[in-house]
């Protein structure tokens, strides 16, 4: 006998070292994670999926995320017009100082606006403009249509109404006062055909304008100044976001004591990455330690030993440690959503416990950790199994958070569930010194009640009952599937980025086209064909206002070409009549023959790669993509619209369909359509693990009697109870009004996992001859608060996503609880 106690204490000994090692290693690599770059992940773009068909435009949302992502846009106003331009220069400057920005522009640097003349000047004589190229070509069809029909009209005759037309674009050239921002030398370009061109560039499309080297609105008696500043680092780092804040912080507290008349706004993906993190920390302490502290007082309210409580909390935490370190090396990053989900674990992963435990007491004197492992082991995996298979759907879903949370579930429940099974029974060896006899007792006399009340043939009837009842509820039941439900934005937030918005005069829009080819010059023509669809829509009631195309900045070469032999045609087609007009306009020989020179030399087409070469044009880069398919040589790019509206997206989407190599992007409006796809499937998913666990719990429950209705009627009872909970739940949220999304339909899937175990429970403890059923629906009843508890507090977070999530998971599980008795067999059936 001694032999064999030495041994199990030293086989005890080894699980205790194996799961110490293993806690370990968890806990070692979550720290090491945790103390370099932070793996919190708070870019909410990082939740959603990809919604695409075309991946190209995957990428287009991409780039232009990353491209707006590190800017960072403060807006200074004030009434006092003095005010508020010091005061954006005294915080640009304290903004400056901290460092916490890889470059602030509040007062602009003299820009020499000739620096974009001289880029497009060699290419002059392929740039026009719709209104000079119809001038133009109208200039020689006036000429033909002005002569009689009988009259053929010579070329002298046609030559001098073009030299007239010319004659009389040059003398306005040379004598009007007005002149755009962009103007070019007289010499160079003497009919101001390109300075035209470039004041069509889209280069300012907002209600800013330049005064005294800032940028300033002035919107009724105030006065804002825009100050722009870029990150050093991405938004959503921990570090970045608390340096901005900081900073941040000083520069308007040293405002307020020097203007005290002047606000400052701002927006920007940090200040959103950073709110979110915030609050979504704030849930997590707040659910996690909640929960802690309500599961903590339950269990010992019921088993009265702190001894229990902490091998229950040591159980659950390696779960969570475990689901940590296991999810961070699956992804590489933690989502926050993730985060605040871990929290809500707890009240799961202690359920292990707490049937281990009620096993425990009920032996009393009699207790064998061994024997009492192997006596939870099949409730315990039939649990286990339902409850993975519940995750494991979620798994299915492509939004990467879900997948997160499947992962991080997976692996915490697991985890818990193999340390009930090898650990406990290592660390509660000892019999318990006392067991709460009268609770078990008091449990049992309500279980036997509550059983004859529902349970046996009255099942069928209460199962027939709240179908009547829940049938109205499904009738009334809707859907809304929109993104917002997902993300929660700081109001504050919000209405700062509405006022810069408004100031600067730019719909922020998060819709555009993509245009791709196998080659730039198709790319180039096809956007060239999207820009003129979109100007005539402009003279209707779909009108889209401005946009920005890297087709406005550089031409393709056909329209360059067409350019160039429009005015070979028109204008230079007679060179000694040209000079001669150009002479008698006071131009000198040289310089008339310098620019009759000009033309007729080989000029190659102006292309992207020399465009994007120029220092300025660094702000309007984000609309090429270059080569975004190496294998096929296909390249992109995109066109943003201003003025995307719900009354002329249809518009826009049609637009894009007629024209080839064309896609509409509208991320948001994807997503959504994504989520009501899923949202749909969901139902065919849950109808299968519902089938799924039937058949698994018949294989498991099945009776030995001769009828096949008979051999089936305990799987069926087990099941019966979600079942209904699932159906309850559906018609509650009719009667409620409250509309369902994906989310809802998920949780549901875990309402399937979860709370089909109760049953499982009350079942596996009737199969046992020596189990006291009192302490195993005690601890069906202490699972199910746990598990409501964390889930409770999950449905009141404000997160969308994980408020539905929660709410439809409590009352699932509550439902589920309360019925888990129909999976009782009858007292004549019972073991005895």
């Amino acid at each position: 006998m001694d032999m064999l106690q030495q041994r199990s204490a030293k086989q005890a000994w080894s699980v205790r070292a194996a799961w110490l090692l293993l806690a370990l290693i968890a806990t070692l690599y979550c720290g090491w994670r945790f103390a370099g770059p932070s793996p919190l992940q708070t870019n909410l773009l990082a939740l959603l999926p990809a919604t695409e068909a075309d991946p190209v435009a995957e990428q287009a949302v991409d780039t232009l995320a990353s491209a707006l992502g590190d800017r960072t846009v403060f807006l200074v106003t004030s009434k006092d017009d003095a005010h508020a331009k010091a005061a954006a220069r005294q915080l640009g400057a304290s903004l400056r100082r901290s460092g916490a920005f890889g470059s602030v522009t509040a007062e602009l640097p003299p820009f020499d606006l000739s620096q974009i003349g001289a880029l497009y000047m060699p290419y002059r004589f392929g740039l026009l403009t719709p209104a000079d190229r119809a001038a133009l070509s109208g200039a020689a069809s006036d000429a033909i249509a002005t002569t009689p029909h009988d009259a053929p009209q010579s070329a002298s005759e046609t030559g001098a109404s073009q030299q007239s037309t010319l004659h009389d674009a040059l003398a306005q050239r040379i004598y009007s006062p007005l002149h755009g921002a962009l103007t070019t030398p007289l010499a160079d370009d003497p009919f101001g055909w390109l300075e035209h061109w470039l004041s069509n560039l889209p280069l300012a499309t907002t209600n800013l304008e330049l005064e005294d080297n800032l940028l300033v609105s002035h919107r009724g008696a105030a006065t804002s100044v825009l100050i722009v500043a870029t990150l050093p680092g991405s938004a959503y780092e921990t570090k970045t976001q608390h340096a901005v804040l900081a900073a941040l912080a000083r520069g308007e507290q040293q405002l307020q004591s020097s203007f005290p008349d002047v606000s400052v706004a701002r927006t920007g993906a940090v200040f959103y990455a950073e709110s979110a993190r915030s609050a979504s920390e704030h849930e997590v302490h707040l659910i996690g330690i909640a929960s802690l502290c309500g599961i903590a007082l339950l269990m010992m309210w019921v088993f009265r030993s702190p001894r229990l409580l902490l091998l229950g909390f040591v159980s659950t935490a390696l779960g969570i440690v475990c689901a940590l370190a296991v999810t961070m090396l699956v992804f590489g990053k933690l989502h926050l959503l993730t985060l605040v989900f871990g929290a809500s674990l707890i009240g799961e992963a202690v359920d292990y416990s707490i049937q281990y435990f009620v096993v425990y007491l009920g032996a009393g004197r009699d207790w064998d950790a061994r024997r009492g492992a192997r006596a939870v082991r099949p409730a315990l995996t039939v649990a286990l199994t339902t409850s993975l298979l519940g995750y494991a759907i979620l798994m299915w879903v492509p939004f990467p958070a879900l997948k997160q949370i499947a992962c991080f579930a997976m692996a915490g429940i697991t985890t818990a569930f193999a340390s009930v099974l090898w650990l406990l029974p290592a660390l509660l060896t000892r019999p318990p010194k006392r067991s709460p006899r009268r609770l078990f007792a008091g449990a049992a006399r309500g279980l036997t009640v509550w059983h004859r009340t529902i349970g046996g043939r009255r099942a069928w009837f209460v199962a027939a009952l709240l179908l009547i009842v829940a049938i109205p509820g499904w009738l009334r039941l809707t859907s809304d599937d929109d993104i917002h439900l997902l993300i929660q934005r700081d109001p504050s937030l919000v209405a700062q980025e509405d006022k810069v918005r408004d100031a600067i005069g730019v719909d922020n829009s998060a819709q555009f086209f993509v245009v791709r080819g196998e080659t730039p010059e198709f790319v180039l023509q096809r956007a060239e064909a999207l820009g003129t669809k979109l100007d005539a829509l402009n003279g209707t009631a779909n009108k889209v206002g401005s946009y920005q195309s890297v087709a406005q900045f550089v031409p393709s070469a056909k329209q360059q070409n067409d350019d160039h032999a429009l005015l070979a045609q028109h204008v230079f087609n007679d060179p000694a009549a040209l000079r001669a007009t150009l002479l008698q306009a006071g131009f000198k020989d040289e310089v008339a023959d310098a620019w009759l020179a000009a033309f007729a030399k080989p000029q190659a087409p102006l292309t992207v790669n020399t465009w994007l070469a120029a220092p300025w044009s660094q702000p309007y880069r984000h609309l090429w993509l270059g080569e975004v398919d190496p294998a096929t040589k296909a390249y992109a790019a995109v066109v943003i619209p201003q003025g995307v509206t719900p009354q002329n997206e249809p518009v826009l989407i049609a637009t894009a369909q007629s024209l080839p190599g064309v896609v509409f992007v509208d991320k948001a409006a994807s997503v959504s359509k994504l989520f009501g796809a899923y949202r749909v499937d969901s139902g065919w998913w849950l109808g299968g693990a519902l089938a799924l666990v039937l058949i698994l719990l018949v294989v498991r429950y099945a009776q030995k009697e001769a009828r096949l209705a008979d051999r089936l009627r305990g799987g069926v009872a087990v099941t019966l109870p979600v079942l209904l909970a699932v159906g309850v739940t559906l018609a509650a949220f009719g009667y409620a009004h409250v509309p369902l999304n994906l989310f809802n339909w998920l949780a549901l899937m875990l309402v399937l996992g979860v709370g089909a175990n109760y049953a499982v429970f009350l079942r596996e403890g009737c199969l046992r001859a020596d189990a006291d059923l009192g302490a195993v629906w005690t601890g069906v009843l202490l699972s199910s608060a746990t598990t409501l508890l964390s889930f409770g507090m999950l449905g009141m977070s404000a997160m969308p996503a994980l408020k539905s999530f929660g709410a439809t998971l409590a009352l699932g599980i509550l439902v589920s609880v309360l019925l888990a008795p129909i999976g009782m067999p009858s007292e004549s059936r019972r073991v005895a």
